[in-house]
């Protein structure tokens, strides 16, 4: 085959990885990585070593399904010892940054009176001392910002711990990623690759183009025991259809499941929160990769979280992508690590901060920044926007998961955007508690009380409606709702007809209709305009 030109196969499932776990910013920012390897992989691992059981059982209720459960059966047991093993001995560094952000929070907690903090940098752990800065709020409240330009050019920051695992995938079932490490084999092939090498790029662009085998295989360093394996992810029949620039008149809007939308007119084409699924025979039709256009002028992140900002997907649209537009970050926050920063050390070369009610104008169209509450837990999280999509004479509002916590806020937006021509909202108005994912950062006991009255919810019927009546849309849609069963993986959820989250849809999707706009609840695909 060495000597053929061959194209990626469309049912190759790339997922990217960092230290053998599901890769997304938490992962790749320095300090929320050092967190998350020693409050979650770690635990995760040991528990499961000690009593793979617990997991097998707990796995076998739905409802259990994205907690900290490892879904393996109890012969992985070695395996993921020496995973936990090669773990503890390879990342002692981050481990030990971690342990130092425990003592130093608990000692500004205890010590720190609202006098100066002058002393305290001498008392700072060795790991942390010349990457934070330690600051009070106006309310005399400590707390330490971290320096992250800097702590990704440190050994915190290492991208020998990066690697893309390939393997094919024939339908949608997938294991709840963010607890499940990737310990190869069964057809699946790590790759060593750092994220923002171009060889990656070279290879995602083979699913349209051809390359020479032998091209492909040398520029990734595929090894010869490896060979075999490498070459069943390539075929030489060419795709049945290739990306192409939306040419017709007017502005067409295609919903591609979840929370990626794509706003496309001639001129421009605006991608939000890229997640897609690959192509293999299914009964559900979904768009997928070929369904974009060949070059995307700009990808809009509504916040971090791990369904909307998908590296899986964003390393496989890199080279097609123009400019990714994210959230102003507050800077330093650990549980609001720079967007920006994330995305730019891993390849993405034109990354562009948009602050609330700030504007990016482009031929024929813009994107506001509009002002996202709720969804975080009441943490002092920025990264976070609802993006106004102008193109041409349409506007499309992505409200994403935001919860409507301050119905005057919609009163001022609407004073200063007008109406809007489509509304797209997320309700998953139960949402997990804060410790879901926001756990591994807590350097103090957190009480279950506290815990589960802050929610990473949506809003509900009686929040959605409000904002409706205040910005006035001509079309609403319910999406972001984790319904594609290709993404299960990601989200966990499973809902029932009487899921409070699908009741309370329903009737915002009644009421919108009865006023005589069009409304539902999107699953799937949907071409809008």
């Amino acid at each position: 085959m060495n000597g053929k030109e061959v194209y990626l196969r469309q049912n190759v499932m790339a997922e990217p990885l960092i230290n053998q776990w599901y890769a997304w910013a938490y992962l790749v920012a320095p300090a929320t990585a050092a967190m998350y390897i020693a409050n979650s992989h770690l635990k995760i691992l040991q528990s499961f070593v000690s009593s793979p059981q617990i997991h097998i059982s707990a796995l076998k209720n739905p409802m259990m399904r994205g907690g900290p459960f490892i879904n393996f059966d109890a012969g992985k047991v070695p395996q993921v010892r020496a995973l936990l093993d090669k773990t503890t001995k390879e990342q002692s560094h981050m481990l030990e940054f971690a342990a130092a952000v425990h003592t130093l929070n608990g000692v500004l907690a205890n010590e720190a009176d609202g006098s100066s903090l002058l002393n305290f940098y001498a008392r700072t752990p060795e790991a942390l001392r010349g990457y934070v800065e330690l600051v009070y709020d106006l309310n005399n409240h400590p707390s330490v910002r971290f320096i992250e330009g800097l702590l990704y050019r440190s050994p915190y920051f290492n991208t020998a711990s990066q690697s893309v695992s390939l393997s094919l995938i024939e339908g949608d079932e997938r294991p709840f990623t963010l607890s499940n490490p990737n310990l190869g084999g069964e057809g699946r092939l790590h790759l060593p690759v750092p994220f923002a090498s171009e060889a990656l790029d070279e290879l995602f662009k083979m699913k349209f183009e051809p390359r020479p085998y032998g091209y492909i295989s040398e520029l990734l360093g595929v090894r010869e025991e490896d060979d075999q394996l490498f070459s069943t992810f390539f075929t030489e029949e060419a795709p049945a259809h290739s990306p192409e620039r939306y040419s017709g008149d007017g502005v067409r809007v295609r919903y591609f499941g979840h929370a990626c939308v794509l706003v496309e007119s001639k001129e421009v084409s605006v991608l939000s929160d890229p997640v897609l699924s690959y192509r293999y025979p299914s009964d559900i039709f979904r768009y997928s990769y070929d369904d974009l256009p060949d070059v995307i002028d700009f990808v809009v992140l509504t916040h971090n979280h791990q369904d909307h900002c998908m590296f899986e997907t964003l390393l496989q649209l890199r080279h097609r992508v123009k400019t990714v537009v994210v959230p102003k970050n507050n800077g330093g926050g650990l549980a609001d690590p720079s967007l920006k920063l994330v995305l730019k050390n891993i390849g993405f070369r034109d990354v562009r901060e948009l602050d609330e009610m700030e504007t990016i104008e482009f031929q024929g169209g813009s994107i506001t920044g509009v002002p996202f509450l709720g969804e975080h837990a009441d943490l002092n999280v920025r990264t976070k926007l609802a993006p106004l999509v102008r193109v041409a004479d349409k506007s499309v509002m992505f409200a994403a998961d935001s919860n409507n916590i301050e119905p005057k806020l919609y009163e001022h937006v609407h004073r200063q955007v007008g109406d809007v021509d489509a509304l797209f909202i997320g309700m998953e108005c139960d949402g997990g508690p804060l410790s879901w994912l926001y756990g591994p950062f807590m350097t103090k006991p957190l009480q279950r009380k506290q815990d589960q009255s802050r929610r990473l919810d949506g809003s509900d019927y009686e929040k959605a409606i409000d904002i409706v009546d205040r910005l006035h849309p001509n079309k609403v849609f319910v999406y972001a709702m984790g319904l594609e069963p290709w993404l299960t993986y990601l989200t966990s959820i499973q809902y029932t007809p009487d899921s409070n989250p699908i009741v309370e849809s329903n009737k915002l999707v009644e009421e919108c209709r009865r006023r005589g706009l069009e409304s539902e609840i999107l699953n799937g695909h949907r071409e809008i305009f």
